[in-house]
């Protein structure tokens, strides 16, 4: 589940968590977390695009997927 740590290990976490950061912090905490990523995804998602951009101009014969190509394969994925 998380490399080395078993069931026990991280309920023990999860409990300590939420002792340090009270109930209802943890969904502000998590929300923000959540934004974090979706931020993080859309930037690797925009520099993809560039690098794409830069190699289709440097060789235009190279074949890149179109972006509802990559949506369909993205929804297959999760």
């Amino acid at each position: 589940m998380f490399g080395n740590l078993g069931m026990w290990e991280v309920l023990i976490l999860l409990f300590i968590v939420l002792l340090l950061f009270g109930a209802k912090r943890l969904p502000e905490i998590g929300g923000s977390l959540g934004k974090g990523i979706r931020e993080f995804k859309g930037s690797l998602k925009e520099v993809e695009g560039e690098f794409r951009e830069i190699s289709k101009a440097a060789d235009p014969n190279i074949e890149t997927k179109t972006n509802t190509e990559r949506e369909k394969q993205e929804q297959n994925s999760t």
